[in-house]
């Protein structure tokens, strides 16, 4: 079924070429003996597992599909999914950026991004079994108790444990402020917790031998909303004090969701029936702790995208270069067959072009947010770690809902390319369409990504982070706006952040006046700062290109293509997206629901 080959190239490219991770880890003590030989056998091995061991799981996994037994209660995943998962954990690929302290190998978030690429590539449904047990690692790690710590971050690092996001609930959708799960103080210390969940990735399976949940639930006499909510560690089978596991706890899958795509993954519904809980953090604030687990997941969705966009273009073009259907416009291109491989023919390469661009872009654009999280959390000067962390909050919502924007157009694209083919199952390119859809709905949808960044990140500040980031770009420009050979990249980077800035101005003083402005400007406003972000590390790319161009290494030449492309194909839609922001609420909110 189809191929998959990581794209170890260009990530070693982006690595060491771009972002010079190896220099930037030095200046961390957790990470400065780590250079780019570990990086590149990481890379290499991690290759290895995902191409071999979870890729070929990928469309029997989705044929099949979970199993519900609704007697016991329990899902039993995919033929060979529990095996992979046993070579996952024995290989320490679970603990590859998990704290040595906790049983893990201290390697940065910035080298387990570019794994968690590949398993997406390889094997989205499966990726999200171990995919949320970092964030729950995480979560644990910042807001729990040393007891805490101590009996759960070993298991969570090792993969023998898994963790879930228990959040929403049938009538909240993303409001959480609705939600009824209630938590009662035991004696003990612990908490009775009884309520349903829905939508829980990975809420029940076969796979690891116990599952924490982390859990939403009210507390007595909590304030009503958001402000109302607090947090609680809920595993599958309680622990006994020498770390066995000890009796079943009450919370229990009613049913797995009948689902579009991402068949081998159990989404489930969750019910608790008293289930034993302990409180994560403070009372009331739970959301806030759990931020932290949502922020993790939201950087691993653009993941996702990212990984279906790079295995479908892989496909795709495999298929162009090898299907042949007319003949090239300007003369037969092989005339020894009775038609042209389709790579010939412009509009094809256009598909391609763009699934390859946002790959790239994507690839780029998701590593430098990685080795800030790295920044944030192991830079030793607190002001870097403070700069790196309001980055983070700022290109968080952006690498949500702009990559797995760009993964539905690449994979639809890609699947373009095969024509009917693209439609019948047996070549895999349906899948990951279906599989991509996802992407763009859940850990916040796309609309809410977008209110979050316009909304709270950017007008809540009047701008200062936006300001910051602008800043580099700036300085970018400034630095090679001489460059006869960087003016195409670099004039429209310029001319698009000067864009972004009297924009925001527009939409925020409309807002003081009508606050319906932010909603209506939201979603295209998210797009154009999408574009800025990509435009900056495209002709970042450039000039590193540029500069090896004739070195004879064919890589740098197509790296400049990629780009070209980007600003003379995909960067243009800027403009429409600028004039859609700038247009006003009233022409959504003037007709009637009625009339409808």
């Amino acid at each position: 079924m189809g191929q998959y080959v990581a794209p170890i190239r260009d990530m070693q490219f982006v690595l060491h070429e771009l972002l010079n991770v190896t220099d930037e880890l030095k200046a961390m003590p957790d990470f400065a003996e780590i250079d780019a030989d570990i990086i590149n056998q990481v890379l290499e091995e991690g290759a290895k597992f995902t191409q071999d061991v979870l890729f070929p799981l990928n469309h029997s996994g989705d044929r099949e599909g979970c199993h519900y037994d609704a007697a016991t209660k329990t899902v039993t995943t995919p033929k060979g999914f529990k095996e992979a998962y046993k070579q996952y954990v024995e290989g320490g690929w679970a603990a590859l950026a998990c704290d040595e302290q906790y049983g893990g190998q201290g390697l940065p978030i910035a080298l387990n991004n570019s794994f968690y690429e590949m398993l997406n590539s390889s094997n989205q449904a499966w990726s999200m079994y171990p995919g949320l047990s970092h964030g729950a690692y995480e979560c644990l790690k910042e807001h729990g108790t040393d007891e805490q710590k101590s009996v759960y971050l070993p298991k969570l690092a090792s993969g023998e444990w898994t963790g879930t996001m228990c959040l929403t609930e049938a009538h909240c959708g993303t409001d959480l402020g609705l939600l009824r799960s209630k938590a009662v103080p035991q004696a003990d210390g612990s908490w009775s917790i009884t309520g349903s969940k829905i939508f829980i990735s990975a809420g029940e399976h076969d796979m690891s031998e116990n599952i924490v949940h982390l859990v939403l639930a009210r507390v007595p006499d909590a304030p009503e909303g958001s402000k109302g909510i607090s947090l609680f560690l809920v595993p599958k089978f309680l622990p006994n004090a020498d770390g066995s596991l000890g009796e079943r706890n009450p919370i229990f899958c009613g049913a797995i969701e009948e689902k579009m795509g991402i068949h081998g993954n159990a989404t489930c519904q969750m019910n608790l029936d008293g289930a034993k809980g302990w409180i994560i953090g403070q009372p009331n604030k739970g959301l806030q702790a759990m931020f932290v687990f949502m922020n993790a997941a939201r950087l691993g969705v653009g993941m996702q995208s990212l990984g279906l966009t790079e295995v479908a273009y892989q496909n795709a073009l495999t298929y162009a270069k090898d299907r042949i259907q007319m003949r090239s416009l300007s003369g037969p291109k092989a005339p020894d067959k009775p038609a042209d491989p389709i790579i010939v023919h412009p509009d094809v390469r256009r598909m391609l072009l763009t699934a390859k661009a946002f790959a790239e872009g994507g690839r780029a654009f998701s590593s430098y947010m990685a080795l800030q999280i790295d920044r944030e959390l192991h830079h030793p000067d607190e002001e870097v770690r403070k700069e790196a962390a309001d980055e983070v909050a700022l290109l968080t919502p952006i690498i949500k809902a702009f990559l797995t924007d760009n993964g539905w157009i690449a994979t639809s694209e890609a699947l373009q390319v095969y024509g009917g083919h693209g439609y019948i199952s047996e070549w895999g390119m349906e899948q990951y369409v279906r599989d991509s859809r996802i992407n763009m709905i859940y850990e916040g949808t796309n609309t809410v990504q977008s209110l979050d960044l316009l909304g709270r990140k950017i007008l809540m500040d009047n701008g200062a982070k936006l300001r910051k980031f602008g800043e580099k770009i700036k300085a970018f420009v400034e630095e090679n706006g001489l460059d006869e050979n960087m003016s195409e990249f670099i004039t429209p980077l310029g001319d698009l952040g000067d864009k972004v800035t009297k924009l925001t101005m527009e939409i925020g003083m409309k807002a003081f006046q009508n606050p319906e402005e932010v909603g209506a400007a939201a979603v295209p406003y998210l797009r154009v700062v999408g574009h800025l972000v990509f435009s900056y590390f495209f002709a970042q790319m450039a000039k590193i290109a540029l500069a090896k161009e004739d070195s004879g290494d064919n890589f740098y030449k197509a790296k400049l293509a990629t780009t070209r492309f980007y600003f003379a194909r995909l960067y243009p839609e800027t403009a429409m997206l600028i004039r859609q922001a700038r247009s006003g609420s009233a022409n959504l909110m003037a007709l009637d629901a009625d009339l409808f």
